[in-house]
């Protein structure tokens, strides 16, 4: 029996509805705490009160009695019952005997000296019992009670029972509606982020969860999960991309390479079955380093956040490069030619953004005849460093310039030599993982621009 209520509460927790729920109990039941001790308190301060104003009678007319006795007592109070000096305060002298000297009030005189809180009377010339609180004091020959009606502090009570009252129903009320209104605030804008969740599933990707722009805590949530489903639609899609170059680009070498096998295998001549096969080891090594580079760059898209970032001095980087390959392009017959603003620094990975110069130093070296000038300069820019290797040789075509950052993407020019396509789709995502970009700059010949920020 006990488990169904534990499991409602917990239920209860989970929900925004529930929250706002509990928050508004809380609340009330601080409400009804605060009123019980202001009631408390402001029933017992009026309370003194009247104990003060009784007491204050009381040694007034004790006074009378120290200096003529009981008739100065009763004179007095004669007196006062007259003018009314005293609103709400009744009297009553008795003797010894107990008979009625002085005063109108219609009451059973206490059994103990001292405050009686609720002393029961009857009012003059009415039937209905009221409530007094009263003090009984002995004096010489007799008995006075002095009494102070009760139902000014009754009214009072109660006055603050109903505020309080309607304080907590007000409360409660609020609370209902604020944890109604919430709740379904909150799940209308959650329905907005499952139907996209539930559109995703379906495999429509390009779904988004809307936002307000209030930068409100739905908002930014909003933002970052659309944030998420872009990356992954990026990786989806290079993931087809993938798919659909392996299917298109690989498979005329992997089609050499089965006709060199069934060669080998159709070929009784042993030195040309030798031949045969090594070629096909040839082809397959080729594969191989394919897909090496492949499985490279899609491991690069996907370290953005995991890369491991140092200070390198890109300016040593550069020059280091420029004079591991000076060598090469000498004994090619090109002209390598560079300038390198000094103190250029960037954070990132040396071993990839060395791999980044290295290909484009190769395309100037591969795909340029000789006595090209291939120029590679850096500079300073306002957010970070510009790197741009460059050459005046024969260039792509302008409709097919941002096709060559595609895998096994290659110019006209470069179909006639050695390679497969893929050197500027790992520039570019080398440039992306280190928060950088890319571009194949509208000039003479073909250059290529590589932007890093400074802190990535």
């Amino acid at each position: 029996m006990l488990r169904k209520p534990r499991v409602w509460l917990r239920r209860l927790w989970r929900t925004t509805t529930g929250l706002v729920a509990i928050v508004g109990i809380v609340f009330a039941a601080a409400i009804l705490a605060i009123g019980a001790i202001s009631y408390e308190v402001t029933h017992e301060a009026l309370e003194q009160q009247l104990d003060h104003r009784i007491a204050a009678e009381t040694a007034g007319l004790l006074a009378e009695a120290h200096r003529h006795g009981l008739p100065a007592i009763a004179g007095a109070i004669t007196r006062r019952e007259a003018s009314r000096s005293t609103a709400s305060l009744e009297y009553l002298l008795v003797d010894q005997a107990g008979r009625r000297l002085a005063g109108s009030l219609q009451a059973d005189v206490p059994a103990k000296p001292g405050f009686e809180e609720f002393l029961h009377y009857r009012k003059p010339g009415q039937d209905e019992v009221a409530t007094a609180q009263a003090l009984t004091t002995k004096v010489a020959g007799g008995t006075l009670v002095v009494a102070a009606d009760r139902s000014g502090l009754d009214e009072i009570d109660r006055t603050l029972a109903i505020l309080f009252a309607g304080a907590l129903a007000a409360m409660l009320v609020v609370g209902a509606l604020a944890a109604g209104i919430i709740g379904w605030l909150t799940q209308r804008r959650l329905s907005r982020i499952d139907a996209t969740a539930q559109a995703i599933i379906g495999g429509d990707f390009t779904r988004r969860v809307p936002r307000d722009g209030s930068g409100s805590e739905f908002d930014r949530l909003a933002g970052t999960l659309n944030a998420m489903l872009d990356r992954i639609e990026g990786l989806m899609e290079s993931l087809r991309q993938v798919s659909s170059d392996v299917a298109h680009d690989l498979r005329t070498p992997l089609t050499r390479l089965c006709g060199s096998l069934d060669q080998a295998a159709g070929e009784h001549d042993e030195a040309l079955r030798a031949e045969r096969l090594d070629s096909a080891r040839a082809q397959a090594a080729e594969l191989l380093e394919i897909f090496a580079a492949l499985l490279r760059i899609a491991e690069i898209e996907g370290m953005n956040e995991r890369l491991p970032r140092q200070r390198l001095d890109l300016t040593a980087l550069l020059e280091k490069m420029a004079e591991s390959y000076r060598p090469d392009f000498e004994d090619s017959g090109h002209i390598l030619k560079c300038w390198i603003a000094p103190d250029l620094s960037v954070q990132g990975d040396h071993r990839l953004l060395s791999q980044v110069v290295a290909n484009l130093l190769d395309n100037g070296l591969s795909h340029t005849p000789p006595g090209t000038t291939v120029e590679l300069y850096a500079r300073p820019t306002a957010g970070g460093v510009s790197v741009v290797v460059g050459d005046d040789g024969p260039g792509a075509s302008q409709a097919g310039r941002e096709r060559l950052f595609n895998r096994f993407a290659r110019g006209e020019q470069a179909r006639s030599t050695a390679g497969h396509g893929l050197g500027l789709s790992m520039v570019k995502a080398i440039a992306e993982a280190h928060g950088g970009s890319v571009s194949i700059l509208d000039v003479p010949g073909f250059a290529v621009e590589l932007r890093l920020p400074r802190k990535s």
